[in-house]
């Protein structure tokens, strides 16, 4: 209120609408500039935040790829040694692990299976 008074009397009341139309404008345009650098700002903070996530993701990847790598090996180890075992002729079925247990059982058909027959070609 006071600044209006103030105005009033440094500006005069001829020129003082056309003054405060221009202070509209010109304030207007200031809080739309302010606006867009706040705007840019939320977009980079939210850039970087989705680049730190990414590479959180990316970490747990690599960090699974590896455990799933080092599994697989640890299993094709166990599993030449007890190849080489079996071809040696050193290993009983109670040094087997259970898994490898299970493999060396011999499969036997079921009792009610009927022998199959194959027609004979011409």
């Amino acid at each position: 209120m006071v600044i209006a008074v103030v105005a009033l009397i440094v500006i005069g009341p001829e020129r003082l609408p056309k003054v405060a139309r221009t202070a509209g404008l010109l304030s207007g345009r200031l809080r739309r500039y302010v606006g867009d650098v706040k705007a840019d700002i939320s977009r980079e903070m939210q850039l970087e935040e989705l680049k730190r996530m990414q590479q959180e993701v990316a970490d747990r990847v690599m960090s699974a790829e590896i455990s799933v790598k080092q599994e697989i090996h640890s299993v094709t180890q166990e599993v030449n040694s007890v190849v080489e075992q079996s071809i040696a002729g050193t290993v009983s079925t109670t040094e087997m692990p259970s898994t490898a247990n299970r493999m060396a059982e011999p499969i036997t058909p079921p009792q009610s299976a009927a022998p199959v027959t194959l027609p004979e070609r011409s």
